[in-house]
């Protein structure tokens, strides 16, 4: 199989469509309700950062190494399924090149996160994407934040964060100190039995998701 297959296949390109992508040195940010599918999300863009042989950080607040891994696997297994293509030859590759790391928002901030990553460069790891997955924005300063973002585009690296929030617009998302700090903002919910990913800053349109596999398709 070659790996060129499992990019070009990648439910990434889905959203790559709405001119949405993070450039290098950009932050963006997912909100939806919680349980809706925030972490699928962020985790194919993870996937697909590590198929582009691009080192990942998986910060999570709300889960634990296993569940983390667990979404991984099934992610990349439903990605594989729909293109019947055989993962053996990556899963080694992707499992290398990712670092998970597990903090809890009451301890640690997002500039000690920022701490973490640097003391893994210095350390010898190549980062150049990472995900934040379960952090509570509205527990979290607009320095903390911006702190994170001038790391970020620093190292120019790419960052997408997850942020439980039901507001389907921009202005009720976060205040404007805080989302000045993110180039893309979409949103995901339900509509009927569909799922949907609205682009609400940076890009236009919008991305459905497979309500079984959580996956990212054509809208």
């Amino acid at each position: 199989m070659d790996k060129k297959d499992l990019i070009a296949h990648s439910p990434v390109r889905y959203f790559d469509a709405t001119n949405a992508g993070l450039k290098d040195g950009e932050m963006g940010l997912i909100t939806a309700k919680k349980g809706l599918g925030k972490t699928s999300i962020l985790v194919q863009f993870g996937i697909d950062s590590l198929l582009n042989d691009k080192a990942l950080v998986h910060v999570s607040f709300d889960q634990q190494s296993s569940n983390v891994i667990a979404w991984y696997s099934s992610v990349l297994s439903e990605i594989a399924k729909k293109k019947s293509l055989n993962l053996d030859e990556v899963n080694e590759e992707i499992v290398r090149n990712r670092t998970i790391l597990n903090f809890n928002q009451e301890t640690f901030t997002l500039p000690k996160v920022v701490n973490t990553i640097k003391a893994l460069k210095d350390g010898g790891t190549s980062i150049s994407a990472v995900v934040v997955d379960g952090l509570d924005m509205n527990k979290t300063s607009a320095d903390d934040i911006k702190c994170f973002g001038d790391f970020i585009k620093k190292e120019k690296m790419t960052a997408w964060f997850s942020f439980t929030n039901e507001a389907a617009d921009l202005k009720g998302t976060l205040d404007a100190a805080k989302l000045d700090n993110f180039a893309t903002v979409a949103h995901l919910a339900a509509e009927g039995k569909a799922l949907s990913l609205s682009i609400l800053k940076n890009g236009e349109g919008k991305v459905s998701l497979d309500a079984k596999t959580l996956l990212m398709t054509k809208a």
